[in-house]
């Protein structure tokens, strides 16, 4: 009876700690062809999100600073780009149950204007088809800088068509 019980707790505890919340993988390294959109020094004259979508007209060359995330899923499928918030906003707190603090879901009202989407291009403005992660080496929750040029649409949200990212520690 006793190895049926202690078999039964130790099946719990495997089941507990492969059930839980997915843990982020370390970034692994920009790829080679990632290495040429690293900035060796940090831009001057960062602004945040928030700011950029007040200021930022279709067409500037705009330099921006946010964290990665936004959303649950902040990497955008089958391009090289990804969400970034406003560094006025905290990230959910992660030992109060949230398993993605990334998603900034404790501050949903302020969430839509302190977000924006950062897209790496080619020369032609078009979006790299690459995974973010893969072709830079960042991960959630990291600060980074973009340069790069400020796209607007219909309803005003912000793109930055990004040519470099300094990534802080």
């Amino acid at each position: 009876m006793r190895m049926v019980l202690a078999m039964g707790v130790l099946g719990f505890c495997a089941l507990s700690i492969g059930c839980g919340p997915a843990a982020t993988p370390p970034a692994a390294g920009p790829s080679a062809e990632g290495k040429a959109f690293l900035l060796s020094a940090e831009p001057m004259g960062a602004k945040g999100v928030k700011q950029l979508k007040v200021d930022a007209k279709d067409g500037d060359e705009i330099v921006a600073e946010g964290r990665i995330g936004g959303d649950a899923k902040p990497w955008i499928e089958g391009q090289a780009a990804f969400l970034v918030v406003d560094k006025s906003l905290s990230p959910c707190a992660g030992d109060e149950g949230c398993p993605t603090p990334w998603d900034y879901c404790c501050s949903t009202n302020e969430l839509p204007e302190c977000k924006a989407i950062v897209k790496f291009v080619d020369a032609s403005d078009k979006p790299l088809a690459t995974d973010a992660r893969k072709l830079l080496g960042v991960k959630e929750l990291q600060t980074v800088v973009v340069r790069g040029k400020a796209k607007r649409d219909e309803a005003g949200n912000l793109t930055v068509l990004a040519t470099g990212i300094f990534v802080r520690n």
